[in-house]
């Protein structure tokens, strides 16, 4: 069967089952990595392994087996007043996804990766041997396993902490900005913020580059916990290809800058809306099209970040490549784990539809951002070669040993994998 991830490229002809291969695979989720890191020629469906093992009320650890959705986990423990330590932007991953891309979400800059609310996890090994990881035991295991992108075994359970909420509402601060400048400034001013994202225009020009919306917020304390879900708005079938295009981005861009007349408003808001906008809309990779899109995520040090971010604007701006979904986040320092995308500094994810020229614009962008001290995160990533993965993750031999050494590259790859020589 044709099997492709999130972004619709690339597309591979697979073989899919829910039956433990016995020859090299890659593990699969809910299938919502971008680029090609769970595909291969056998791919190992973990849906089915979705069971709640236990959990304690009086810590909020939970303990799950690794193909259990989020938004599974959220339907029941949010009632109970308990929410996600680190979220990603969509609740339809599993743990064993979260776990291998060491997700992070608005909050990094705050608590960090998904990875620091686990306290453990096991993983199933060639040999058939089961390994329980922990920061103290099989250490080496566990700091390359998150972030690993399936590449050292098949997770089958993890444990990890759950925080306590008391309320399905977040208050959100809205800022708008006129240029970059006054981003990063109000990023800095409220660095104390419990969570923090902004939307970029990227087609803006001259004074107005990097002009934003900044999302901020914090849970709300008012004991209301009845946790609705509104039904998901359908995408029945991809849309033609020219409804994306300079002009049509543009047109949104303008509306949802100005939807919001003010300059600076308060309101409440449900944790669906906050945390998980684009679920609403089911299927929304749909909207770019048959050919499918790239989502470009990249992350810049702190004292770097400014000047090549206006570098990076100024050129999709000049090209008219822009994306209307545009996030920047501010993040904190790296962890451990020897493939986690964050570092200390700015992040900004945008999605390209698939056109003419665009391969070598992103291939210029990764250079751009690798010479300066960047990287480009695995879990987005479809088009990064050789050289600039190991020129901006440093951990990459370390990984590509432990592997040989293990035996892990004979039984579980993936395009990606390939690709960049893991």
């Amino acid at each position: 069967m044709i099997l492709s991830g999130w972004g619709n490229f690339p597309k591979i002809d697979s073989s899919l089952t829910s039956l433990y291969p016995k020859k090299p695979f890659i593990t699969s989720g809910n299938f919502r990595s971008y680029g090609d890191a769970a595909l291969f020629e056998n791919v190992y469906s973990n849906l089915k392994n979705n069971r709640l093992i236990s959990f304690d009320d009086s810590t909020g650890l939970l303990t799950c087996e690794s193909g259990i959705l989020l938004s599974e986990i959220l339907d029941l423990f949010v009632p109970k007043g308990w929410f996600l330590n680190v979220s990603p932007g969509t609740k339809f991953v599993t743990i064993g996804g979260a776990l291998s891309s060491d997700v992070h979400g608005k909050n990094h800059h705050k608590y960090g990766c998904f990875s620091e609310s686990v306290l453990s996890f096991k993983i199933l090994l060639p040999n058939g041997e089961i390994k329980k990881c922990t920061r103290q035991k099989n250490s080496d295991f566990f700091h390359a396993t998150i972030g690993g992108m399936g590449l050292t075994g098949l997770i089958t359970e993890v444990s990890f902490y759950l925080k306590k909420i008391n309320s399905v509402w977040i208050k959100e601060k809205i800022i708008k900005t006129e240029n970059l400048s006054e981003t990063f400034e109000v990023f800095e001013e409220h660095s104390s913020s419990e969570y923090s994202v902004a939307w970029i225009d990227c087609l803006a020009k001259d004074k107005n580059i990097g002009k934003s919306i900044i999302m901020l917020g914090e849970f709300d304390n008012d004991g209301d916990l009845n946790y609705k879900i509104k039904k998901s708005i359908p995408i029945p079938k991809k849309f033609p290809s020219f409804i994306l295009n300079s002009l049509s981005i543009k047109i949104f861009n303008k509306m949802y800058y100005h939807k919001n007349f003010s300059s600076m408003s308060v309101s409440r808001i449900s944790i669906e809306k906050f945390f998980y906008p684009l679920d609403t809309l089911k299927n929304w990779n749909r909207i770019y099209g048959k050919n499918g899109f790239i989502q470009f995520q990249f992350i810049l040090p702190k004292d770097f970040s400014y000047p090549v971010l206006t570098n990076i604007l100024k050129e999709i701006s000049k090209k008219s490549l822009g994306s209307f979904l545009a996030v920047l986040k501010l993040y904190g320092p790296s962890n451990k784990n020897w493939l986690s995308f964050p570092i200390e500094g700015y992040s900004l994810a945008m999605d390209f539809k698939i056109q003419p020229k665009l391969f070598k614009f992103i291939c210029e962008l990764t250079d751009l951002v690798v010479k300066n001290g960047g990287r480009v995160y695995l879990a987005k990533d479809a088009l990064m070669n050789l050289n600039q993965f190991n020129d901006s993750y440093p951990n990459a031999d370390l990984f590509r040993e432990f592997r040989i050494d293990n035996k892990l590259n004979l039984f579980y790859n993936s395009i990606q994998s390939k690709r960049l020589n893991l």
